[in-house]
């Protein structure tokens, strides 16, 4: 039995959904999970906002030994949820299993192309 590498529960302080922006590359932002353990995991996912209630109706799986990558301006990945654009939020992610999580964000609404990634924090 593997129990996985990784933690339960991440959060993402920093996210800001842009808009697809110029060029070919499209502005966006994703969450990649690996899940190495040999169950699948099933994950709550809580988006918090400065101004209104937290939203908590996300509902991801990661197969086991699986990576996934969930799109947060694609309304299947956020289980019918319309991620607001240009909208400081935050995200917590909760997992059955341990996981490793990394978020990227794809921001060219500008002719200067930005992306980033960074791991959440993790407990």
């Amino acid at each position: 039995m593997c129990k996985g590498i990784g933690k339960k529960l991440w959060l993402i302080p920093d996210c800001e959904l842009p808009k697809e922006g110029e060029g070919v590359l499209k502005g966006h932002e994703s969450v990649i999970i690996v899940n190495d353990s040999d169950k699948d995991a099933e994950i709550d996912v809580t988006i918090y906002f400065t101004d209104k209630a937290p939203y908590t109706n996300i509902k991801w799986t990661v197969g086991a030994g699986r990576v996934r990558c969930f799109r947060m301006n694609n309304k299947t990945d956020m289980c019918g949820f319309e991620v607001p654009y240009e909208t400081q939020y935050a995200m917590k992610v909760v997992s059955s299993e341990n996981i490793v999580l990394q978020y990227g964000r794809l921001d060219n609404r500008q002719v200067n192309l930005a992306y980033y990634t960074t791991l959440g924090y993790a407990e």
